[in-house]
């Protein structure tokens, strides 16, 4: 029996439990959103066809070429199906974002400060802002993609790039950076985004790519150009070699070079590459070992007629970088990152469009790969003959 006047304390729910409830509500909501979309988009579509179960590997004539124009391998149910999870997951990044940004609160608070605190970073934030907006419009557009029997592979490819690039340097800087010390069991929670790539690359690159119908001879007379006599071409050779000497500077920046030139440009132009944080370091060193050897391969294959693995690394390649400049630059000048390593106000256009620049010159090289391959076709035997002829 209660004595009068004492006072039963209120049963409360505990905090981790009384803020997932939102973000779990809100998760709910966008999974019945996305199931409706893919429910329209589909309808009386292939995703009801039992072809689109396994690849129809018998629709092709065995010795179809691999430029066969307009043909594509039927993908299976797992695409969708992993890209309608993954566009879960993006919605929820973009809450994360809104709500470390001020936007929003009380929806994922607790999970990222016990579970991923290093969500909390400006890194962290642009990353989720990215998958968030970027992967979640690219996963639309091939579910769409999909649904109308066209072809998504030059998304695929783009998404491939942006993804691996994004968690390569996500993972790393975690294991190596301030945070090392707070990585938790949520830290598994990434390992999908490191299998789940590997296997839909391989899927992507096993699909034919489709290419405007051209003629030996016109193939012929394409690759017999000089680079001279290719002034789009010429551009980007240009553009690619003052990448590729940024990137070689950058790489020393953050290899401590004792240059004094480095110096300068690690404390006056970019002291964000000395944050402790280490996904700066990170992008860096990744640019460095494998975008400037790409870089160079890149210049070889415009002057080189018959690369025929340009046209799909360049759609990587430009995911990757475009992915990578982003996170750079929005933290660069975010409010998260510590005052002392943010870019300096009268140094901060020169810092804005020096990085927007490097992010668009591998959207130019892959738009230059899409709408005139004629140049990295395969150079077949009937060409090379038609090269005799003209001698």
């Amino acid at each position: 029996m209660r004595h009068k006047g004492t006072r039963v304390p209120p049963l409360h729910n505990p905090p981790l439990l009384s803020y997932s409830n939102p973000l779990l509500l809100v998760a709910v909501l966008l999974l019945a959103v996305l199931l409706t979309f893919i429910y329209f988009a589909s309808a009386g579509s292939y995703f009801q066809d039992p072809l689109f179960c396994g690849e129809s590997q018998g629709s092709q004539h065995p010795h179809s070429p691999h430029w066969a124009v307009g043909s594509h391998t039927e993908p299976s149910l797992l695409f969708p199906a992993v890209f309608v999870v993954f566009s879960f997951v993006s919605a929820i990044d973009l809450i994360i974002s809104l709500e470390e940004d001020g936007f929003i609160s009380g929806f994922a608070e607790v999970y990222v400060r016990e579970g991923e605190p290093y969500l909390r970073t400006a890194h962290g934030i642009m990353i989720c802002y990215w998958d968030g907006i970027v992967h979640y419009g690219l996963y639309l557009a091939m579910i769409t993609a999909m649904s109308q029997r066209k072809s998504y592979r030059s998304l695929g490819l783009f998404w491939l790039g942006s993804l691996v690039m994004s968690i390569v340097v996500f993972l790393l800087g975690n294991l190596i950076g301030k945070y090392s010390s707070d990585i938790s069991a949520a830290f598994l929670l990434n390992l999908p985004y490191v299998l789940i790539p590997i296997w839909a690359g391989t899927r992507l690159f096993q699909q034919p790519r489709a290419v405007p119908c051209l003629t030996a001879e016109q193939t012929e007379q394409e690759q017999r150009r000089w680079l001279h006599q290719r002034p789009h071409d010429l551009v980007l050779v240009l553009v690619l070699l003052l990448m590729a000497s940024f990137t070689f500077f950058r790489g020393m920046v953050v290899l401590d070079c004792p240059a004094d030139s480095c110096f300068e440009y690690i404390y006056q132009h970019e002291p964000y590459l000395r944050d402790p944080v280490a996904y700066p370091k990170v992008q860096m060193l990744i640019y460095l070992f494998y975008v400037l050897p790409f870089l160079c391969l890149c210049i070889y294959a415009l002057l080189r007629p018959g690369c025929s693995w340009l046209p799909d690394w360049s759609l990587v390649f430009a995911g990757a970088v475009a992915q990578a400049q982003f996170s750079h630059l929005g933290s660069s000048l975010h409010s998260r990152t510590p005052f002392p390593y943010q870019t300096p106000e009268d140094v901060w256009w020169i810092f804005l469009i020096t990085n927007v620049l490097y992010a668009l010159g591998p959207q130019l090289l892959a738009l230059r790969c899409l709408h005139s391959p004629a140049f990295f076709l395969p150079i077949t035997s009937s060409s090379l003959q038609g090269g005799k002829k003209h001698q």
